[in-house]
């Protein structure tokens, strides 16, 4: 039977004590009023980012849908506090509200979202309204649904982009988008869920071994430090293209 991955837990690195902590205080003084809870996600919830290197990835959940000015305020804190503190590259926010973070029809996304994926830092845990989640394809088919929009966008933006610094971020970025997407190809009776992005590369080529130089070449992208690839956009739209049909299958 399939294990059920456990979220997020230990002591979290003092590495990023500072930007975690100015992160909470920050929200709570100037969006408090209609922030329902903040949560932490990826390499710094699991304990192993890289100071410097990481990204600082969170989930804003909102009491309400938010409106264009409170959206303004959100990416003004972002672009503040991302200004602040260098020993984390870029800080993310993913957005969404109570209702619909609670609503049924997002059982499998948000709910395993912030079950198993995330690590509550401020304000009102929905986690513990969820019950565990075995792994399965549903849940992986959910998480990633919006593989195919998110990765054309990042094409076209890299079509359009000339600063080599932006291009070397835009590559990353979409190169750990599409290898995470890669779970969505996972069958029911895989055990456990991949973590990091090697573990996802290990899974993918389990089921498609063709792909590996494809995912060499997006995973070298995936790190940091590499340099921009001619041809990357061709390359992150054929090989979307391919995991579409994959999952038309």
């Amino acid at each position: 039977m399939p294990t059920i991955a456990p979220a997020p837990c230990g002591p979290l690195q003092p590495h990023f004590d500072a930007v975690l902590q100015d992160v909470c205080a920050s929200l709570a003084t100037q969006a408090g009023h209609f922030l329902d809870g903040i949560y932490l996600y990826g390499s710094i919830a699991r304990g192993d980012a890289t100071p410097g290197v990481s990204d600082l990835d969170l989930t804003l959940v909102l009491r309400e849908p938010p409106t264009p000015p409170q959206r303004e305020t959100l990416e003004a804190l972002r672009l503040a506090l991302q200004a602040r503190h260098r020993e984390v590259i870029k800080i993310d926010f993913d957005i969404g509200h109570r209702a619909q973070v609670l609503a049924p029809e997002h059982l499998y996304s948000w709910g395993y979202w912030l079950k198993h994926q995330c690590r509550c830092l401020w304000g009102n845990d929905l986690a513990p309204q969820f019950a565990p989640f075995a792994p399965s394809r549903a849940i992986a088919l959910a998480v990633n649904a919006d593989f195919a929009s998110v990765l054309d966008d990042y094409a076209r933006r890299l079509d359009d982009e000339r600063d080599p610094a932006a291009i070397v971020r835009l590559q990353r970025e979409a190169s750990r988008k599409l290898i995470r997407s890669c779970n969505l190809l996972r069958l029911d009776s895989d055990p456990g869920w991949p973590s990091s992005l090697d573990e996802h590369a290990a899974l993918l080529l389990r089921h498609a071994p063709a792909m590996q130089a494809h995912m060499a070449y997006f995973l070298a992208q995936a790190r940091p430090g590499a340099a921009p690839a001619s041809g990357f956009a061709p390359a992150l739209r054929q090989f979307t293209q391919w995991l579409a049909r994959q999952q038309a299958r």
